[in-house]
């Protein structure tokens, strides 16, 4: 059946179905009126308009019911031939459209069973009651020849509509796939910008009023001093500037001509870091064990942001007069430790709810493969421990450059 024909078939499905009971039961009567002259076959019509037209009628339910067409049609056909009626190809036109129905839309296993039984039923019958006298392979190969035919063919319309549901199947996954990953990404996009940005200003901010501070209580007797911690405040303002200018950038489109692209911060740059923070007031040390490895674009950037930002939560939330920083290098793995002396009681972590530090510095660890651990030490003092492999797995593109 071709495909134009299907589509109608389907819009119409009772015209369809009366249009093949019309079509084979034509067939069928003007099959059994065919004879040849040494044949010895009935001349009465009717028995043969009759089973035909039983045969035609179990049709009409064929797409309900393609089991029962298939026997009804079977049977009818089967006696039709035992009472000497020549058995041609027209006449077998209620079963072999009952059959073909039964392909389409049944499973491989019920097209089996019930087209060998139809066929071994009808070729028996042939052998047996053969008007003609045929020759035995005319007899046996015919009939199952006419009926493998339909067969075939509604099994390979069953497969094409599988085919051609699979295909929508896979594109409508595709579809919704699509617009999953685009709201993922977008998330993920908005998490990183919102990291950044917490991190920059946090830092900064907590540096810039400990500097503050300090400059505010030693302006009248150290004023040396104070003119140093100065310096060391505007030199912190504009990192401040320089860093959220970058992290801005993100936002803009990649031809923007004021978009510009700079090496991402790294542990090259704890110098710089631990200088601030002694200008805040909290003396920190680095110690490096091992030997020290080249990193990653991404893992550089990402044990910048965890050094920077314990630290801060180390000048933020405790009274701590030092903090000790530790690197220590493996064949393939980077651990890091910041440790406070402990000097306070006043808790390294905000209450929760009221902060994003450990919860940004954990996501960082994640998104390169490794992970953190923070808490209080039985000896005194806070402590953050993370382990980053020296190569990420799955670095984030904009871990290479900052806009």
């Amino acid at each position: 059946m071709t495909p134009n024909l299907e589509q109608y078939a389907a819009r119409y499905p009772r015209a369809g179905e009366v249009a093949v009971s019309l079509v084979t039961f034509g067939l069928a009567v003007f099959g059994s009126s065919l004879t040849t002259p040494d044949s010895d076959q009935p001349t009465r019509m009717w028995p043969a308009v009759l089973l035909a037209g039983i045969a035609c009628l179990a049709l009409l339910r064929h797409r309900t019911h393609p089991r029962t067409a298939v026997a009804v049609s079977a049977v009818c056909t089967m006696i039709t031939s035992a009472l000497g009626y020549l058995l041609t190809p027209l006449l077998l036109a209620p079963v072999m459209a009952a059959l073909y129905w039964l392909a389409a839309l049944t499973d491989r296993k019920t097209t089996r069973v019930y087209a060998s039984a139809t066929t071994a039923l009808l070729v028996v019958t042939a052998v047996i009651a053969d008007p003609v006298d045929h020759p035995l392979v005319l007899r046996t190969i015919g009939p199952a020849f006419w009926l493998l035919v339909p067969v075939a063919g509604g099994t390979a319309s069953r497969l094409r509509r599988a085919y051609v549901g699979a295909i929508q199947a896979r594109a409508e996954h595709a579809e919704r796939t699509r617009e999953e990953e685009a709201r993922h990404r977008v998330s993920e996009e908005r998490m990183r910008i919102a990291r950044e940005l917490h991190d920059v200003v946090a830092h900064h901010l907590a540096l810039a009023n400990a500097q503050a501070g300090t400059a505010a209580h030693l302006a009248r007797t150290n004023p040396e001093q104070t003119q140093k911690i100065l310096s060391d405040l505007a030199a912190t303002t504009a990192s401040a500037l320089r860093e959220m200018k970058a992290t801005v950038s993100l936002l803009r489109q990649a031809d923007d001509p004021d978009t510009s692209l700079e090496p991402s911060p790294g542990l090259a740059r704890l110098p710089e870091l631990t200088s601030a923070c002694e200008s805040a007031g909290l003396k920190v040390t680095v110690t490096t064990e091992g030997e020290p490895r080249p990193l990653s674009p991404g893992v550089d950037l990402t044990a910048f942001r965890i050094v920077q930002e314990a630290l801060t939560n180390v000048s933020k939330h405790a009274a701590a007069a030092a903090a000790h920083v530790r690197l220590s290098y493996s064949y393939n793995q980077l651990t890091i430790a910041v440790t406070d002396d402990g000097t306070s009681k006043a808790p390294t972590t905000p209450p929760p709810g009221k902060g994003f530090g450990l919860i940004g510095m954990r996501e960082r660890a994640q998104s390169i493969g490794g992970d953190l651990q923070a808490g209080h030490r039985p000896e005194g003092g806070f402590e953050v421990t993370t382990s980053l492999p020296l190569h990420s797995y799955d670095t984030e593109p904009e871990e290479a450059t900052t806009p």
